[in-house]
């Protein structure tokens, strides 16, 4: 029993693009349920630097930093800023997150250029057409896909345009590829294999990584595995976290 009291964290949770925080809630509760502090944050416009160093100082108070899809590569962002702030590595666990999700020349796995171009112009031209359709995505890969996109519906609250917005110019901007290649702290990836936004593949890639203490895991799952796979994403969480401890 001690040993399990000790391992309890307090967690950061960053959510993805486009859902607001409501899709990760039941990750949310599964981990308090094995006694850990877990806050929910939104994603945020890390290209500004004065919002990054505020939500950096307020990161600071966590040991874990767990991100979905673009919370992922903020999540990211805040652990090499962490690090550089004040000398400390947190711990960094995504899900479903591609650190380059618009490819470029120094990544392929990701995204054309082109399918982003258009999609960014969809959400121009219709915003609530096109946010409908990237949960679709979200879900697309299993059998259940008609009614996890229900469910998925059901639960994504409308969130300011502009935050929209700048999460699309995130998308396309951020490459935290060097980051995680480098980092010295913890990391720990799970992809889903059924993922149709971003490509299981990907984890090919991250064999390639000479970070010291990086670890890779896949489950069966789509794009939106943490609100479909919640308790195995939870038990996976929580076994590395008994790992590392």
């Amino acid at each position: 029993m001690k040993k399990s009291l000790a391992l309890k964290q307090k967690i950061l949770l960053i959510t993805g693009w486009g859902g607001g925080i409501e899709p990760l809630e039941p990750l949310k509760q599964a981990l308090e349920q094995q006694g850990h502090a877990v806050e929910l944050w939104n994603i945020f416009n890390a290209l500004d630097q004065h919002i990054l160093q505020q939500k950096v100082a307020l990161a600071h108070g966590f040991d874990v930093i767990v991100g979905w899809s673009l919370g992922g590569q903020l999540a990211t962002l805040l652990v090499e800023q962490i690090e550089l702030r004040y000398t400390e590595q947190k711990v960094l666990i995504s899900l479903a997150s591609n650190p380059c999700f618009v490819a470029d020349t120094t990544w392929q796995i990701a995204m054309s250029s082109l399918n982003f171009q258009q999609f960014k112009h969809s959400f121009e031209q219709d915003h609530i057409a096109t946010l409908k359709k990237f949960g679709y995505m979200m879900c697309q890969g299993m059998s259940t896909l008609k009614p996890d996109f229900l469910t998925l519906q059901n639960l994504i609250q409308p969130q300011p345009i502009l935050l929209l917005k700048q999460g699309l110019i995130l998308l396309e901007k951020l490459n935290t590829v060097s980051i995680l290649k480098k980092y010295a702290g913890h990391q720990y990836h799970i992809f889903a294999e059924q993922d149709t936004l971003v490509d299981y593949k990907i984890t090919q890639k991250f064999a390639e990584f000479e970070a010291k203490f990086l670890k890779v895991t896949g489950i069966k799952g789509s794009h939106a595995c943490p609100l479909f796979q919640t308790q195995q994403i939870t038990d996976k969480i929580c076994q590395y976290l008994q790992e590392i401890n």
